[in-house]
């Protein structure tokens, strides 16, 4: 998926809701949990009764590979059920690969081409050399982990070099490397403070911003520091949205919380004139 298309259903949906797939067994309703593919009916159900509120759907792959040739195979479910009846989502395999080279052009192969996502994240603690693979298909993206929400964030990622910090760096060193232009972002809701430098150094680039909900990011605070002329977010929601009930109405319960996140959304899109 272009941008221009990720922007258009932006604006159709009023939204820039992703719905944060992280599928933990022990969490999931016990009604769902019963049936003979519990990882892809829960996702599917989520997925159903989120849809129309929600731009792009995040798989993590920690929660599915935990789960051996079972999470796989409901990974590779999930992402066909996506493609075939959800085309115009967005869709990132979290996935935090980081490897070089010809390692590198596999990982890049293996979710472009097998699993047809739209995007994967990717940590650029090995430069160029682990990102630019994901750069050369059409149409594809790389996330780069550039500010995350976790405390460990500043154990290096705040580092300073002559006034400058290691964050900021990683997104101006970034422009440079070939098929830059695919490149989008991860920056924590809880580090929104640090958007308004972020946006000086790339003004024009799509954020993915996990950590609102459950982690105490604020909506609010990610909106008016982050969003620019095209709006440019992605906020995600995993588990305040597919958690929200763990009893027979938790597809219900799902759909409501992302109605009231994209009910938000959609009065900074109007306020910010995008939609």
């Amino acid at each position: 998926m272009t941008q221009e298309a990720l922007l258009q259903q932006i604006k159709i949906k009023q939204s820039y809701l992703c719905v944060g797939l992280d599928i933990d067994l022990e969490k999931i309703p016990d009604v769902v949990k019963a049936t003979d593919d519990p990882i892809f009916n829960f996702a599917k159900s989520i997925i159903d009764a989120t849809h129309a509120y929600a731009v792009a759907y995040k798989p993590n792959l920690a929660f599915f590979e935990s789960y051996g040739l079972e999470g796989w195979q409901a990974f590779d479910k999930i992402m066909r059920y996506l493609n075939e009846f959800y085309p115009n989502h967005f869709t990132i395999a979290d996935a935090k690969r980081g490897d070089i080279g010809n390692t590198a052009a596999r990982y890049a192969k293996a979710f472009f081409e097998h699993y047809q996502v739209d995007a994967v994240t990717v940590a650029p603690y090995m430069g160029k050399d682990a990102v630019e693979p994901f750069l050369t298909f059409r149409d594809k993206h790389a996330i780069l982990l550039a500010l995350t929400s976790n405390p460990g964030a500043y154990d290096f990622q705040f580092s300073e070099s002559n006034g400058q910090k290691l964050f900021e760096k990683v997104l101006e060193t970034s422009l440079t490397w070939e098929g830059s232009e695919n490149l989008m972002y991860v920056v924590g809701a809880t580090k929104a403070t640090a958007l308004t430098s972020i946006r000086k150094i790339i003004p024009n680039a799509f954020l993915l911003v996990p950590g609102v909900g459950a982690q105490g990011g604020s909506l609010e605070e990610v909106s008016e520091a982050g969003m620019n002329h095209r709006c440019g977010l992605l906020v995600n929601s995993s588990r305040g949205i597919i958690y929200a009930s763990k009893g027979e109405d938790f597809a219900a319960a799902a759909q409501k919380e992302a109605q009231k996140l994209q009910e938000v959304m959609a009065k900074y899109l109007l306020k910010r004139g995008i939609v």
